[in-house]
């Protein structure tokens, strides 16, 4: 035994002079000063604090329980995304007089205990709408002082109890960009410093708060490139048959009449059927009696009436137009009246009638020869206060008024526009109660005639040398004229409601067009410009809200 207390004599005194150094290196830790916490040269720091001047970025070894910052005549101009997410403690961030010109999206991300946030006298013109997201404990914003003239919509969304903001000595141009600015200020409880305008020269010195929301006009409106038809073509006559949208384009260059069906799932124009068609240059789809039928009109080789056969699922021949009345065709027109189907042929040819034929239990029969001999190049039917009317357009001499006389159940001569001698084609719209006419020419200015009772008077002059196609069309409340040209783009104006004729509004990358075709389809409202010289392309009207 004595021996075995002998062997753990040195193994105890081991331990205990451990033990002994633990404690004394305890007691002297003890008596040590607390470790200074980490701050960069160009920073004063407190546990909590830190004030830094002439920093070259955002510090990124401060205290993680830094609480306060403020950074002042910083040697750096922008502020990335996530720049203070190592300090989520953060409460209160200084950033007055700087040179800082942009703030990155989620600069500030990771801030959730922010509450007081300054960013005054800098160079910022502008900012992201996720700038401040994040922010959820902020109460006070300033932004005083910088040069913003438009602030993001929704820009405040995130901050959800925001009780101060200051936008002072910002250049804010209040235009659309602006009109959610006075919205948001009407509702708002925050409280913001009264805030002016710097432009445009009506608004200048206004104080934002009192604008009236009913002097921004922000809702305008595009044509924008749609979908791209491979192809030329002469004319386009959209149709419903069988609840489906469909689309006859005339193509001489093909030899065909191309039958196209909207995709409602694909929203897209997709090829669906063709007519042979050597030489021509008009197709006029008409749904009689549930039965569909296709008028084609063709310079050479006589024209036809197709008819749609829906057990063979093919357009068959139905019956010839009669050669020697109809020698050249360069226009259909198809219409009722008191129940019957009718369509015109627009004849250009010095041997040929302007005709119109009839639809009766089983085809289409001759009724009327029209103005023979005048080489005619278009046709329009006009229904207005239950006279209907037949306008035909030639190049030879004023366009002649027809009027359906109910007696003898066939149209007569009313008269003719004398003041556009030589039109290429004629078409007409209603604006409130007024009913106009436009006019293309090919040499001088398109017309614009306003009917005045007994007469039509030129309110409107419209430069168009080279224009063989013209058409007003209404897309809701907007109203619109396409202009064609063979020696320049298409123009397309807008109706200027108050002054009552229309202004320029978008210039179309369309050459040669020789016709334009307005096609509601589903929720796209498109507009179709067959080219005789190039592709026949196919444009979307859009609404754009500026204020957005």
């Amino acid at each position: 035994m004595a021996g075995l207390r002998a062997r753990r004599g040195p193994g105890r005194r081991l331990l205990v002079l451990s033990t002994l150094g633990f404690c004394l290196m305890l007691q002297v830790s003890a008596k040590r000063p607390p470790k200074t916490p980490p701050c960069p040269p160009s920073c004063s720091c407190t546990r909590d604090t830190a004030f830094c001047v002439d920093s070259k970025s955002v510090p990124k070894n401060l205290p993680s329980e830094v609480i306060s910052l403020t950074l002042v005549n910083a040697a750096f101009s922008e502020i990335q995304d996530g720049a203070f997410s190592h300090l989520p403690l953060l409460q209160f961030l200084l950033l007055n007089s700087n040179k800082f010109t942009l703030i990155g999206d989620n600069a500030f991300i990771g801030l959730s205990h922010l509450q007081y946030l300054f960013i005054e006298n800098n160079d910022i013109w502008a900012l992201s709408k996720f700038t401040f997201r994040g922010l959820k404990s902020l109460t006070h914003l300033s932004l005083a002082n910088n040069n913003l003239q438009t602030l993001p919509r929704d820009i405040f969304r995130p901050l959800d109890i925001l009780s101060d903001l200051d936008l002072r000595g910002n250049a804010l141009n209040c235009d659309c960009k602006v009109k959610w600015l006075v919205e948001w200020l009407a509702h708002t409880n925050t409280t913001v410093a009264p805030i002016y305008c710097a432009s445009p020269p009506r608004f200048q010195e206004h104080k934002v708060q009192d604008l009236p929301l009913r002097e921004f006009d922000c809702i305008t409106t595009d044509f924008v490139l749609y979908q791209t038809l491979s192809f030329p073509a002469v004319s386009a006559e959209p149709f419903l048959y069988s609840s489906d949208l469909y689309l006859a384009l005339a193509q001489p260059g093909a030899s065909a009449c191309t039958i196209l069906k909207w995709d409602y799932v694909e929203r897209q124009l997709r090829d669906y059927d063709r007519i042979p068609a050597p030489s021509a240059v008009h197709y006029k789809p008409m749904v009689v009696d549930g039965q569909l039928y296709v008028v084609v009109a063709q310079l050479f080789g006589g024209s036809y009436i197709y008819h749609w056969d829906p057990n063979t699922t093919r357009f068959t021949k139905l019956q010839d137009i009669d050669p020697q009345r109809v020698r050249k065709p360069n226009d259909l027109e198809a219409f009722r009246i008191d129940g019957d189907w009718f369509f015109a042929v627009a004849d250009s040819s010095k041997a040929g009638a302007t005709s119109l034929y009839r639809w009766h239990q089983n085809g289409f029969y001759s009724h009327q020869a029209l103005h023979a001999w005048h080489r005619d190049t278009d046709l329009e039917f006009v229904d207005g206060e239950g006279k209907p009317r037949l306008i035909v357009s030639s190049s030879s001499q004023a366009p002649v008024i027809y009027q359906w006389s109910r007696s003898q159940k066939q149209f007569v001569a009313q008269g003719e526009v004398t003041q556009v001698p030589d039109a290429q084609a004629v078409k007409h719209f209603r604006a409130g109660r007024d009913s106009y006419l436009c006019l293309s020419r090919y040499i001088g200015d398109s017309k614009i005639l306003r009917w005045e009772g007994t007469r039509f008077s030129e309110v409107q002059a419209l430069p168009s040398r080279g224009s063989l196609a013209l058409q007003p069309f209404l897309v809701g409340g907007h109203r619109y004229l396409a202009l064609g040209s063979d020696f320049s783009f298409t123009q397309i104006y807008q109706w200027d409601e108050g002054r009552q004729k229309f202004v320029r509004f978008q210039e179309l990358a369309v050459q040669a067009p020789r016709a334009f075709c307005y096609m509601p389809a589903g929720d796209a409202q498109l507009l179709l410009a067959p080219s005789f010289k190039g592709q026949t392309l196919v444009y979307r009207h859009v609404v754009v809200d500026l204020s957005a």
